[in-house]
């Protein structure tokens, strides 16, 4: 079964025509995100192996589970609308239904990967991991499974 908030993204991509128009969405998407604070954008916060600059940051919402809220921002206007489109599907999730989530699936049904240059395709993988590993921070020993438990039965999903 296909999660709803990526059958969302999908749909709303399916009804742009080509890929010049999916970019300009993307681009619309990102100047959406609320702005992020500049005493937020550190090293700490900083994703790993991306060109341009980008930074994710996690909140944790009380209530059983406890929720994730992310807030991101990049100085590159075509990686804000990834990153929109990753809150999109990420956000106010708990930390493992973040983790169950089939993003590589998500990103070959939405023909991301084709279409963007290597770079940004390695950047968007590294904005996935950087949200996968606040997830993982979040999963207490009360969940009853190791993060590696639940990362290993994430990847055969």
């Amino acid at each position: 079964m296909q999660d709803s908030r990526i059958a969302e993204v999908i749909d709303n991509f399916s009804f742009l025509d080509d890929w010049d128009e999916r970019f300009r969405y993307l681009i619309d998407l990102g100047r959406k995100l609320p702005p992020m604070d500049e005493a937020l954008k550190t090293e700490e916060t900083k994703v790993r192996g991306c060109t341009s600059q980008v930074w994710i940051i996690d909140e944790v919402l009380p209530g059983t589970p406890p929720r994730l809220q992310f807030r991101a921002d990049s100085d590159a206007h075509i990686v804000k609308g990834l990153i929109a489109v990753l809150l999109s599907i990420y956000d106010n999730r708990s930390p493992e239904e973040i983790l169950a989530v089939d993003i590589k699936n998500a990103i070959g049904e939405l023909g991301l990967a084709e279409h963007l240059s290597p770079n940004r395709a390695n950047g968007l993988f590294s904005m996935v991991e950087r949200i996968r590993q606040l997830a993982l921070q979040e999963v207490g020993p009360e969940s009853g499974q190791s993060p590696e438990g639940l990362v290993a039965e994430a990847s055969r999903e």
